[in-house]
């Protein structure tokens, strides 16, 4: 439902179209987008998500994830992972890696194979070894390990826990900072942006990493939001802090709020429009928030209708690059953090560029 031309929304003619920019004016690193291979010959898509007035981040989706980069047991492939990595270079756009071990995407010579403790943690660390190095310089972030609990907060069942424990976590954390030292190391999950046995264990993670001297920089919270269902601001806020008071920095690395219904309502659309404000106010509130991504910016390339049927509508451009009134909602809190000051239109400009 399109109503952009339809509604007064407070937008910022001066900035408009500035996430980036008035992100970082805001004291925030970046404001970013994930992106992936098909969708960077899409010319529309690509001056939108080139101009680093926008995004100032990058993430590749998916081809950095091990199913594309050793597809078979010790032969390396960077050919698909370069592209979104080029991409980013090219446009002077900060990269966050994604990710070295994940439960899902793995190819099925690491599921299938008979292993003992040794032989896959040598796997494992040759893995980490081989891609850390050959990005080595080139990410802002790592994202070691993703999604390693349940949502109740006991370990997530897969290869690598079974057969090595626990213990895949610091090893991969040990690993990766040993063959890039510079970069920041992050643990990235869902469903810990509010208080709960899961962002619990994240925390307890964090904590048993430190007592053993491990390095961890930073917990990404990845945000995938339904509407209406968004926690607070406050409470967002709250567990951000929680994992700042140990020392790391944190990010929403993923986010999207979808519509668990379509197509949506004014009112809906308006209610996506405060969940993605509370979303980004909670990071803008909290030191040692660097940055929010968005899990794709149009919902041309979302993953949520393939995921939840009869789910969508989540990002902040459509899929035909008109803009959710969320956009405006979004420049809204940037600007009033970095004190730019806000007028009001009647007028939603159709698609950008």
């Amino acid at each position: 439902m399109h109503i952009s031309n339809l509604v007064t929304l407070a937008i910022l003619p001066s900035a408009y179209g500035q996430l980036n920019t008035l992100a970082k004016a805001a004291g925030l690193k970046y404001f970013g987008s994930a992106t992936d291979n098909g969708e960077l010959t899409d010319t529309q898509y690509t001056a939108i998500l080139s101009n680093t007035s926008q995004f100032g981040q990058i993430t590749p989706g998916n081809t950095q994830k091990w199913q594309y980069i050793e597809p078979t047991q010790n032969t390396f492939s960077y050919t698909q992972g370069d592209v979104v990595v080029d991409f980013a270079e090219k446009n002077d756009q900060i990269l966050r890696c994604h990710n070295l071990c994940w439960y899902n995407q793995l190819p099925s010579w690491v599921t299938s194979g008979t292993w003992t403790n040794a032989t896959l943690i040598a796997v494992l660390k040759n893995h980490i070894k081989n891609e850390v190095t050959y990005y080595k310089g080139k990410c802002y972030a790592w994202d070691v390990v993703n999604e390693a609990f349940n949502d109740d907060g006991t370990y997530r069942s897969f290869v690598f826990y079974n057969t090595i424990g626990p213990e895949y976590i610091p090893i991969a954390f040990e690993t990766a900072a040993l063959y890039d030292p510079d970069v920041k190391l992050y643990y990235n999950d869902y469903n810990i942006e509010s208080s709960g046995a899961k962002a619990t264990a994240a925390l307890n993670l964090v904590k048993s990493l430190q007592a053993r001297g491990i390095k961890i920089d930073g917990i990404g919270l990845q945000g995938h939001f339904i509407v209406g269902e968004t926690p607070s601001e406050s409470a967002l806020a709250t567990t951000l802090r929680s994992f700042t008071a140990l020392n790391v920095e944190v990010a929403y690395t993923e986010l999207d709020v979808r519509f668990s219904s379509l197509p949506p309502t004014t009112a809906g659309l308006a209610q996506q429009g405060v969940d993605y404000a509370n979303t980004v106010n909670a990071c803008l509130s909290v030191d040692g928030c660097v940055g929010v991504t968005v899990w794709d910016f149009t919902d041309k390339y979302s993953w949520i209708p393939s995921t939840f049927s009869g789910q969508g509508d989540a990002c902040l451009w459509y899929s035909d690059f008109s803009l959710h009134p969320a956009y405006n909602n979004v420049i809204s809190a940037l600007a009033a953090a970095a004190g730019v000051p806000v007028v009001i239109s009647t007028l939603l400009q159709e698609s950008y560029p």
